[in-house]
């Protein structure tokens, strides 16, 4: 059974602190329109720049997951990632007032909860996966750290972390299905080895921390002053270190809490792949640095099956995402020279729309009418069409755009497209939007076969 997407039903409000800036922050969430993906924006900048969640934009991951497009950067965002891909929201609108999400109690509970509270509704769109087909391998034997994702019918995910110390010993965590993930993973919180936060705070890295949120494992003997010392920094009377290790400040969740969180952060920044995914996500000693690399390889793959000409197959029989009717409502362009029919599959980056060639086009009958073939500029401009969807979804008013040719590069024509083919276009973006220009590959097929590609840079330009 064919699933939808889905959105929030009404906008909704986070407040906390964040944890490394110490500034308050009100994060809002919003519903977005289908195949929209997951936007952050700045409402404290005059920028009206949108930041995609995309792992092509993350520019740190040393204390957290950061992104930035354009000179517009968002803190730590793995855990509103994970509450929007856990509760398998697909189309969202973030934003906040500072540069950093609220760390409230270092997990995705309240993410979470708002977000449930707001109302999840299903858009029209059908949901797209990247499926898993043969396994993909990080490995990185200095820091210990493995991941793979192997063929599953469905998204789950495994985690083993061992950091060879005394106080947090191996531990194992496995989510099975998404619907486990509010009940047995949102409320884990994350957590730090004390040597860890001692360098933090001593390098005013954590304004926004407190012994709220987060677990600290005490991996060193503590004098009664140390302790003191630590209460006073986090105002709280009194800390002791329990027997398990672990300052009092919390009491675990689960006693495999720091593994479970280890896997929320880790649907967090898979999150940033684009596509929800079907697969079996296997991790040892995972961390933001190995979860960025692997979701750049899983992206890297699932760039290169949709380019292989046998890697992506298109079923141009599916029922559309846009009819005719609704491209008209979105492309300026009007018959004879409109040349999309619809547009059966989208993602945040990607489109595939299809055109069906027949003989009483008005091309044909001056271009070669005896042994009639479609102009290639016509297929160019078809495929800029395709592209226009594309770039034009990611606005929250497309009506009031259009696209304009910056430039055609890499032109190639590989076979004649004539009467009773179908043509499909595939366009996908070559990296983010800068300043309203954005650049694309483009592939036309008919059947499996490649008839023409190019590469193709657009302005969008409010009319």
């Amino acid at each position: 059974m064919s699933e939808k997407q889905r959105t929030l039903k009404a906008p909704v409000s986070v407040s906390g602190v964040g944890l490394h800036t110490g500034n308050e922050v009100v994060l809002t969430f919003k519903p977005a329109p289908d195949n929209y993906g997951y936007k952050f924006r700045r409402v404290d900048l005059t920028s009206e720049t949108m930041v995609d969640a995309d792992v092509e934009h993350v520019v740190d991951t040393s204390r957290g997951t950061s992104i930035e497009q354009d000179g517009v950067r968002i803190d730590t965002v793995e855990h509103v990632l994970a509450a929007l891909a856990g509760l398998e929201i697909d189309n969202a609108i973030i934003e906040l007032n500072q540069s950093e999400t609220p760390i409230l109690d270092g997990s995705s509970r309240f993410y979470v909860e708002a977000l449930k509270s707001a109302g999840i509704v299903e858009q029209k769109a059908l949901r797209q996966y990247f499926e898993i087909t043969s396994n993909i391998t990080y490995l990185n034997a200095e820091k210990k750290v493995e991941m793979i994702a192997i063929p599953s019918s469905e998204f789950r995910v495994s985690v083993m972390i061992d950091y060879e110390s005394k106080v947090l010993q191996s531990q194992n965590a496995t989510l099975n299905t998404l619907s486990q993930f509010d009940q047995d993973f949102a409320s884990c919180r994350t957590f730090v080895f004390l040597h860890e936060l001692e360098y933090l705070l001593n390098n005013n890295l954590i304004k926004g921390g407190d012994l709220s949120n987060a677990i600290v494992f005490v991996d060193r003997d503590m004098s009664r002053t140390e302790l003191d010392h630590l209460a006073h920094l986090f105002n709280k009377p009194r800390v002791e270190v329990l027997k398990e290790g672990i300052l009092n400040n919390l009491e675990l969740q689960y006693p495999n809490e720091p593994a479970r969180h280890k896997l929320l952060d880790i649907i967090g920044d898979l999150a940033l792949v684009g596509m929800p995914i079907k697969g079996h996500i296997i991790a040892t000693r995972p961390g933001h640095y190995s979860n960025v690399q692997f979701a750049k390889m899983i992206k890297k793959q699932l760039k290169k099956e949709r380019n292989s000409e046998n890697g992506h197959s298109f079923d141009p029989n599916k029922p559309p995402l846009y009819n005719i009717n609704q491209i008209k409502n979105i492309l300026p362009h009007r018959p004879p020279f409109l040349f999309l029919d619809k547009i059966i599959e989208m993602g945040t980056d990607y489109v595939v729309g299809v055109k069906n060639v027949t003989i009483n086009e008005a091309f044909f009958v001056g271009h070669f009418p005896d042994e009639p073939v479609m102009p290639g500029v016509l297929m160019i401009e078809a495929l800029a069409q395709n592209g226009g969807i594309l770039a034009l979804s990611t606005l929250e008013d497309p009506q009031n755009y259009i696209t304009l040719f910056v430039k055609i590069d890499n032109v190639k024509f590989r076979h004649k497209v004539v009467p009773g083919d179908t043509l499909v276009f595939f366009c996908q973006f070559n990296g983010p939007m800068r300043r309203g220009l954005i650049s694309m590959k483009g592939v036309a097929y008919v059947g499996n076969k490649i008839v023409m590609e190019a590469e193709m840079m657009a302005q969008l330009q409010r009319k």
